[in-house]
């Protein structure tokens, strides 16, 4: 029973955490919409073609097409909209149609101007330009295609809409649910939380005594620009501050280490998809860093040019973990090539060969742990997760570290998961990680937030 117990809300919280936009996925092969997708679309449309050309006309796949129509115009209509859901049944009556065309006078082009009128209703604002696109075809096969993958977009739309307005219920019903859980779970074992006690209160301990790390920032900070010391640690300690250094800690988690929280165990395998991530993007801004300190400011003021060097390390930088020295020597010398091609592109002075050599050598410096750029990148990375948690996402953004302006967006993505994750974990276990905290912290310093105490 526990088992269960433990698989259903990992369910739930899985479902917590669905993407609010979704992308077409493969329809159900029993649907016409199914069909077209499932085989090649040239296919239909050319029957179709085909049939209509006829003489007389073959309206079988025409009617086929329409019903389906039909269909999709009726699944975007709200409750309320009672009015045009009878416009649409009479005017796309079904039998009326086959009557129709049993007589050979099926008017395709006069319906097919009837649902753009219709969509015109009924589409998003987004989908505005590519209806009004379709009213510009007057072939009725092409039409017809036309407005059968706009009106795809259209429920892809809907779709979205209505997951958006359910999420906060599911979020809701989420922790509501997951607590209720780790409640049930806690009855039966008292000692259930002695690893998240034992997280944070090493959490606590770094925050009040800092590792030696922060005097090794120091020492290199001149590499990568003026040190964030605006956004430091502030004191005295406070709640929000010692969980996000515990969770920072857990993007760096020892895997032999079995004391990891009871209250993300759920979230682990996500928390190391994370720390993989923020690994990846520490040596690509190291790269990026090292790169335009030895070119012409104009080379990576290029857009163009700075996306194509992140692509390319980007794909090298996946097998880092597998050989870090192999990995930074194809990556020193790719980037090298770009650079010195990037320069001659745009009519800037070239590397010299000594300054060539010191760049290759400081590129292939980064696959220690130890080098100093890559330290300060790791450090200022983590650092912004941290505004992240206490700040948002787009308030750290504004005023990025030195040497993560390159990667802004990747941060930004990064940042986001972190927050989302985070602020989750935080809602669930509020009133667990408020007693435990009590312990660490003085009580005038006890915050209040949504979800709990904290």
């Amino acid at each position: 029973m526990a088992v269960a117990s433990i698989g259903m809300t990992e369910r739930v919280h899985d479902a917590s955490k669905l993407d609010c936009q979704l992308e077409e996925r493969s329809l159900s092969s029993s649907s016409l919409e199914g069909k077209v997708k499932d085989t090649m679309p040239s296919d239909f449309w050319e029957h179709l073609n085909a049939q209509l050309s006829a003489v007389p006309p073959d309206f079988s796949c025409a009617l086929e097409l329409l019903k389906e129509i039909k269909e999709i115009l009726l699944s975007l209509l709200l409750p309320r909209q009672s009015r045009l859901k009878n416009e649409i049944e009479e005017a796309l009556d079904m039998e009326f149609l086959q009557q129709q065309a049993d007589r050979g006078d099926l008017n395709v082009s006069y319906l097919s101007k009837y649902i753009l009128n219709m969509m015109v209703l009924l589409c998003a604002p987004i989908r505005d330009e590519a209806v009004q696109r379709l009213e510009n075809i007057s072939d009725p096969v092409r039409l017809l295609r036309g407005i059968f993958q706009v009106l795809g977009q259209m429920k892809m739309d809907m779709v979205n809409y209505t997951i958006q307005s359910l999420q906060p219920q599911l979020q809701e019903h989420s922790v509501q649910f997951e607590r209720a859980q780790f409640q049930e779970r806690l009855n039966k074992e008292p000692r259930l939380l002695n690893h998240t006690t034992k997280w944070l209160t090493q959490a606590a301990t770094q925050l009040i005594a800092p590792s030696a790390s922060s005097s090794d920032l120091q020492d290199c900070s001149s590499s990568a620009g003026p040190s964030p010391s605006d956004v430091a640690v502030p004191e005295p300690l406070s709640p929000a501050m010692v969980l996000s250094q515990g969770f920072l800690s857990l993007l760096t988690w020892d895997p032999e280490n079995e004391e990891f929280p009871e209250t993300l165990v759920a979230d682990r395998a996500r928390l190391q998809e994370l720390e993989s991530q923020q690994s990846q993007l520490t040596i690509l801004a190291s790269v990026l860093l090292v790169a335009s300190s030895f070119s012409d400011s104009g080379l990576f003021s290029s857009p163009q040019f700075v996306d194509k060097l992140k692509r390319i390390t980007k794909s090298l930088v996946e097998d880092f973990n597998s050989g870090p020295e192999e990995v930074m020597q194809s990556v020193s010398e790719q980037v090298v090539e770009e650079v010195h091609q990037g320069l001659k592109s745009m009519g800037l002075a070239a590397l010299s060969s000594e300054n060539t050599a010191s760049l290759v050598g400081q590129l292939q410096n980064i696959a220690k742990k130890e080098n100093c750029v890559r330290s300060v990148i790791d450090q200022r990375i983590r650092l912004f997760l941290k505004c992240c948690f206490v700040l948002g996402v787009q308030r750290s953004l504004l005023d990025l570290p030195g040497g993560l302006t390159l990667i802004e967006a990747e941060l930004a993505e990064l940042g986001q998961k972190f927050v989302s994750l985070t602020h989750h974990n935080q809602q669930v276990f509020a009133p667990y990680y408020t007693e435990i905290l009590k312990t660490l912290i003085s009580p005038a310093q006890t915050l209040t937030t949504k979800g709990g105490s904290l």
